[in-house]
């Protein structure tokens, strides 16, 4: 009896938006030997749920559209799982000290970390978030450094060659990064790769490093990779209560803290 016995073709269509979308991107081929199909099955499949908008197809193969999110502007990022961003911030914000120098990345993430950074004295941040930067500037004591560089279009963040270049001057206690994608094998990975350039630096420039990533960027990959998992130190985040996925990172020398315990 093969795979297709037990499905029908909207049982399998619904099989096929599930596996998209936990797989970032699935061939026509890998659609074919999962469900012992023809591939003009398959390509008729993905034609249906591409028109109903389930997904959206791709030259030997499909995409999710609910990944396709990762690039979203900055506005619209902001209301995105903003309780748990709020805990995150807050959990990040007990890790600086005063007399800290830490490095803040851009982010709606690392947004919420300057918003409850107000108190602690004597601290320097370095920053290519626009944003973070003015906060920060207005609203605590915290001597600001802002690299140069170009504005990117939607976004509030800083990139370029100028940005990569005055970070390699600059050595921080700390390195709070966000992330579009965490995974085991494939690393900490991000939308632009001139920002996975600059998350690098910021990377190599700190004693230590912690990425800042609510639940939902476990198991995604984004495009351009910023850092293997053994070259940070603890990930905070929320809703991950999964111990075997949590040993696997433990097993890499990564701690995973949970801000909403």
């Amino acid at each position: 009896m093969n795979k297709t016995d037990n499905y029908s073709a909207e049982e399998r269509r619904k099989i096929i938006v599930d596996l998209v979308d936990r797989r970032t991107n699935t061939t026509v081929s890998y659609l074919c030997d999962f469900f012992n199909v023809s591939s003009a099955t398959i390509r008729n499949d993905l034609r249906e749920l591409e028109e109903e908008g389930s997904l959206k197809r791709t030259h030997g193969g499909a995409i999710s559209i609910k990944n396709n999110r990762f690039d979203l502007p900055y506005i619209d990022r902001l209301v995105e799982h903003k309780e748990d961003k709020q805990l995150i911030g807050r959990m990040a914000a007990s890790f600086v000290k005063p007399g800290d120098k830490i490095a803040i990345d851009t982010g709606t993430t690392t947004r919420e970390l300057a918003l409850a950074l107000t108190n602690v004295e004597n601290i320097t941040i370095v920053t290519n978030d626009l944003e973070v930067a003015y906060f920060l500037n207005s609203n605590s004591k915290a001597n600001v450094f802002l690299t140069g560089g170009f504005l990117r279009k939607g976004f509030n963040s800083i990139s370029g060659d100028t940005a990569i270049n005055t970070l390699r001057n600059v050595y921080v206690d700390k390195a709070f990064i966000s992330a579009e994608g965490i995974d085991i094998e494939k690393g900490i990975t991000t939308t632009d790769m001139q920002l996975a350039n600059e998350k690098r630096e910021f990377i190599k420039r700190a004693s230590q490093t912690i990425v800042i990533a609510d639940g939902s960027k476990f198991g995604k990959v984004a495009f351009s990779k910023c850092a293997d998992i053994g070259d940070i130190d603890t990930i905070i985040t929320t809703n991950m209560d999964d111990q075997k996925v949590i040993k696997q990172y433990s097993d890499h020398f990564v701690e995973i803290i949970n801000a909403d315990i």
